[in-house]
């Protein structure tokens, strides 16, 4: 018995041996390709007609382990484009412009810092600044807020369906500033809170960063007219799967409309940034969000449909709006990209058999893409149609601002008139954002270092004298709509009487 127990694990020893050096020489052949393309990639954007040597993989092990080549390239980048500066940023109170533009990332390859982290959680790992964009998550969720309009226009709406069509919509438009964004916001720190006060569109919100693991922001927002209530707590699970990375954005979000007595609720879909390691980055939206409308049973059912095989798919958004008894009211379609329009059912269905038949006798006719071409992004509307949302243009130089919207570009923000009421844990205050949206990319790398080990200071600090971490503005508790753990606004935050708020930067 035992000659043969000890026969099998020396099978299996030997099988593990095989893996473990198949997935060696499988990660050297990745990373020769990685590194091969980026040398290509190099001697295209500088002129050369020789690739210069890979960086290595010291130059990405930490934020900043000293001054990389990357890092002064980028730098001097930036200062050979201060001049582009716009000289009068600001068009009545809001900027059409960031301080510097966005510095090229030619100059580093992501594969020395993800080698070794496929299936792992990226919030757990230190990532270099120039991989970021000069917004913290919390910012990010305030996008949510940009085509808030749809929201007025639902509580202007007598019928209920009208309501859920405005509100599909807006939970539609909540992701549409992600598109073409690939540049990652940084990770709040716990305490970081931000506010956003807009008179001109209606509403207040403010968002707090309530655990640090899991990595946790709550925000809460309301109608200046006290006309909604919208709130949501969310943790971002990020993983690289060797070729993407795949944010999965947990959390429930809540709209409510009091003078309906109405409660929504729906959880965003799942974004992916492909071709991480090799060739043109792109970003998609998948998986299905539903929509429940708690007081009438009502729900809108959406699928943000993956990119498939040929491309034809991407960006698409297709679903439909059902009673309580789960028949189809009304079909919804459309891009997360450009717009969505609302449809009777019927009509809906017979087109897409139409183009069904189309497109299989058009079948074996095309070829596969590496990036689906933006050219074809336009949606074909079904006769009958309305109109629900239609994405805002972005700026002509978004391009140069992180791919930033409009509203965007506003987020970080600091007027005169702020200064005095803002606590000082708004992330406007915050050193290492404010030095990359300056273009000083080398201070913002310093500060992220600095910041980061404040926190893991404070935590240790807390560990030894056995002390919990008190959140401010939110309280832990039940969602009273889902009956879900959820973190609730605790209100007095706009008395603006902030007093023992933390030393977080």
């Amino acid at each position: 018995m035992y000659p043969r127990v000890a026969c099998i694990s020396q099978v299996r020893s030997l099988k593990l041996e095989q893996e473990v050096e198949k997935n060696r020489i499988l990660s050297e052949a990745l990373q020769t390709l990685a590194t091969e393309h980026h040398q290509l990639e190099q001697s295209v954007v500088k002129g050369s007609s020789l690739p210069r040597g890979a960086l290595s993989e010291d130059e990405f092990h930490d934020a900043v382990s000293g001054e990389s080549a990357g890092y002064r390239n980028a730098r001097r980048g930036v200062r050979r484009s201060r001049d582009l500066r716009s000289c009068d940023r600001l068009t009545g109170c809001r900027t059409t412009s960031l301080p510097a533009p966005m510095f090229s990332r030619n100059d580093f390859s992501i594969w020395s810092i993800l080698r070794n982290c496929i299936g792992m959680e990226l919030s757990k790992i230190t990532m270099p600044v120039i991989f970021n964009e000069p917004l913290s998550f919390l910012q990010r969720l305030t996008e949510y807020m940009e085509h808030v309009h749809l929201v007025h226009r639902a509580n202007g709406c007598s019928d209920s369906i009208e309501r859920m069509k405005c509100v599909a919509a807006f939970a539609v438009s909540a992701v549409a500033s992600q598109w073409e964004r690939t540049g990652k916001p940084f990770n709040p720190l716990l305490g970081e809170t931000y506010e956003l006060v807009r008179e001109d569109l209606g509403f207040r919100l403010l968002s707090e960063q309530v655990s640090h693991h899991p990595p946790v922001s709550a925000f809460h927002a309301e109608g200046l007219e006290r006309d909604f209530v919208f709130h949501g707590s969310i943790y971002p699970k990020l993983k690289f799967w060797g070729k993407s990375v795949e944010a999965e954005p947990r959390g429930v979000i809540t709209l409510e409309l009091p003078r309906y007595n109405e409660a929504y609720t729906w959880t965003n879909p799942t974004c992916c940034v492909h071709n991480i390691i090799v060739g043109q980055l792109w970003i998609e939206q998948y998986g299905n969000v539903e929509v429940v409308n708690h007081r009438t049973g009502e729900r809108c059912c959406l699928n943000f449909k993956p990119c498939g095989l040929f491309g034809k798919e991407l960006h698409k958004v297709e679903g439909y709006i059902l009673d309580k008894s789960k028949k189809k009211l009304c079909a919804l379609y459309g891009k997360w990209t450009e717009c969505l329009y609302a449809v009777e059912p019927a009509a809906f269905e017979a087109h897409n058999r139409t183009s069904d038949r189309k497109r299989s006798g058009r079948a074996g006719s095309e070829d596969q893409e590496e990036v689906p071409s933006p050219a074809g992004d336009t949606v074909e509307m079904v006769p009958g149609s309305r109109l629900l949302w239609r994405i805002a243009p972005r700026p002509a130089n978004s391009t140069e601002m992180y791919s930033f919207t409009s509203f965007a570009m506003q987020l970080n923000e600091l007027r005169v008139e702020m200064e005095g009421a803002l606590p000082h844990t708004d992330c406007r205050r915050r050193p290492d954002i404010r030095a990359m949206e300056n273009g000083d990319i080398d201070l913002a790398g310093e500060e992220k270092k600095r910041l980061e080990d404040k926190q893991r200071a404070g935590r240790k600090n807390r560990c030894r004298l056995d002390e919990e971490w008190e959140t401010r503005w939110f309280q832990q508790g039940q969602n009273p709509h889902t009956s879900t753990q959820d973190w609730i606004f605790s209100s007095g935050y706009w008395d603006r009487k902030y007093s023992q708020l933390p030393d977080i930067y």
